[in-house]
């Protein structure tokens, strides 16, 4: 009967083993391990044993754990505790050879009682450390990625998180200036890092990103999706405004449209997430000058000329556009240089008249400049 009930106990342990890789998504192999290691730390402290000529085994089966012994298998023993003659081993029926190794059991009898009590707290400690090891994994493949999660506390003005199995951080930085949330509310956001960490994997958000207008679209519109259209470039003041370049492959495909959607149905989810945050989005060209048109939209253009060597350019507008062109606190202009990469000087029909090109620049041809689309924001909660 006791020997029914031990191995039951046995058997349970297994199932109990199994059940809790399963529930934290962890390999059993890794469990296992670190079972046999928490088993040979005890036995080496518990019988005196100083070196490593011994292994501990778990059955993967039954349950059972075995200490084995391990012998080099030689025809004149010349070491005694490291060695063993086949003649001595004819003489220990059931010991198992393996790559010239004896295991030779000897598992003490109250060996089980003493291995729970002093590995324990070594199995939880490698228990956290698979687990951990899995959420860094699992998000260290989706570095930027969206997430989305729910806010379980505020602490310094820090958001925490909780995104799956873990809690990851919002700090003020990434934070935009609308962002006014609380604990308990749904939050999207941008995975800037991963990194480890003592207490386990930190994961550090962002919605501030450029990458987080770029993932939003790449959401919403299936074209992109399907590598029919492309996100050429995003500039970002985030919370103020931003501009988003894009580009068709397919002439049959019309960028910028196709990214508003019918009625603004697939920009409109972006801009909810965006709240306040103005959002130009302009058609990419691989014509530098129509590009720079473009992104310096809503302002009309009425010429622009370049110097390929330097990336400079001198753009011309009419004299009361000057101000729409340029932007509050210069503000358009920053954005569309940073979006085209390359540096811009606006000047006005006027001040051009009275300020010659000068030799190194080259006007281009800007009559497939296209007009941005601007959407209107709507006001209220996000």
């Amino acid at each position: 009967m006791a020997v029914r009930r031990n191995k039951q106990e046995k058997l349970s342990l297994i199932d109990a083993l199994n059940d809790l890789c399963a529930e934290k998504e962890i390999d059993p192999e890794v469990l296992f391990n670190a079972v046999e290691d928490a088993l040979k730390v005890a036995y080496k402290k518990n019988f005196n044993q100083d070196d490593d000529t011994f292994k501990v085994e778990i059955d993967r089966n039954d349950g059972s754990y075995h200490v084995y012994s391990l012998k080099i298998v030689v025809d004149e023993v010349t070491d005694p505790n490291t060695e063993i003659s086949e003649e001595e081993l004819a003489n220990l029926p059931g010991t198992k050879v393996e790559d010239g190794l004896a295991y030779i059991e000897v598992t003490p009898k109250d060996f089980g009682r003493i291995a729970a009590q002093a590995a324990k707290q070594l199995v939880i400690q490698k228990l956290r450390e698979a687990e951990r090891g899995v959420i860094y994994d699992e998000f260290t493949n989706r570095d930027s990625d969206l997430v989305k999660g729910r806010i379980v506390r505020i602490e310094d003005n820090n958001l925490i998180v909780e995104v799956g199995k873990t809690d990851a951080i919002l700090v003020p930085s990434e934070q935009t200036v609308n962002d006014d949330y609380k604990v308990g509310d749904m939050v999207r956001a941008y995975i800037i890092e991963v990194k480890k960490g003592g207490k386990g994997p930190q994961v550090y958000l962002s919605r501030t990103h450029p990458n987080f207008l770029r993932r939003l679209f790449e959401i919403e519109v299936p074209e992109i999706q399907e590598g029919v259209l492309e996100i050429r470039g995003v500039a970002r003041e985030a919370g103020s405004r931003a501009k988003i370049a894009v580009y068709s492959k397919d002439p049959n495909v019309e960028a910028v449209g196709s990214c508003v959607g019918q009625r603004g149905t697939r920009i409109q989810p972006v801009l909810d997430e965006l709240g306040e945050e103005k959002l130009d989005v302009i058609e990419w060209s691989p014509n530098a000058g129509v590009f720079i048109a473009n992104a310096l939209s809503p302002a009309k253009i009425i010429s622009v000329a370049l110097n390929d060597e330097d990336k400079n350019c001198r753009v011309v507008v009419p004299d009361n556009q000057l101000s729409l062109a340029i932007g509050k606190e210069g503000q358009n202009a920053r954005l569309a240089a940073k979006l085209t990469g390359w540096k811009i000087d606006i000047k006005s029909f006027k001040q051009a008249k009275n300020d010659p090109l000068p030799e190194e620049m080259h006007e281009v041809d800007i009559s497939e400049a296209m007009a941005v689309f601007k959407p209107r924001q709507k006001k209220g909660k996000k």
